[in-house]
């Protein structure tokens, strides 16, 4: 797969089934659009392998999660059970990532490895980071579908997405001081830089 599509498979692997979702339930309602995000999620996960010839477990994890919890409100007609679906996704990603920092295997490096080198160091802080948000977003999902109504909860749904973006945005100068010189190097050639010393 190319650099061009893997910029743009990713982003709609995790965020096209929870769009689809918000659309459906404001529309049809909460039920149909937990069948949208179950049939998108699986179906992300499909267009992602035959494009790439390979999965990631954060997807694949989140797909899963979203077939049980989605069917166990569809059979027991509680939409608890779906509510909660956030809450167990980032709370598991959450315990993974700190579980790789204190094993000393940061899992994000094997998740974005690819398209981003960092130091060690780097790895670490933005695994730490990475791990910090999720249990935040964990925390903030059981706040809001316990105390909020349906609307509101999926309006918070939508919103992780815009929450997510803005705290990777506010990652940039971290990746900047750990990434690796060799990709400083391409980065500054890239933006017309001359000069052997890396200087303008």
């Amino acid at each position: 797969m190319s650099a061009q599509q893997s910029g743009w498979v990713r982003p709609t692997i995790d965020y096209a089934p929870v769009i689809l979702f918000f659309v459906s339930f404001k529309i049809w309602g909460l039920k149909t659009g937990i069948v949208v995000m179950i049939v998108a999620s699986i179906a992300a996960i499909a267009i992602g392998y035959l494009l790439a010839r390979r999965l990631a477990w954060p997807p694949v994890v989140t797909a899963a999660i979203v077939v049980i919890f989605g069917s166990l409100t569809l059979i027991f007609n509680d939409d608890t059970f779906f509510k909660m679906k956030p809450t167990v996704v980032e709370g598991l990603f959450a315990v993974t990532l700190w579980g790789g920092l204190l094993l000393k295997r940061p899992l994000l490096q094997h998740m974005m490895g690819q398209g981003l080198k960092l130091d060690p160091v780097g790895w670490r802080k933005l695994e730490f980071r990475f791990a910090l948000f999720c249990a935040g977003m964990a925390v903030l999902n059981e706040i809001i579908w316990r105390t909020q109504t349906t609307d509101i909860w999926a309006d918070f749904k939508l919103g992780l997405i815009g929450l997510t973006v803005l705290f990777m945005m506010t990652q940039l100068p971290l990746i900047k001081n750990h990434m690796l010189a060799d990709d400083i190097a391409t980065e500054r050639d890239s933006a017309g830089v001359d000069g052997a010393d890396g200087r303008p």
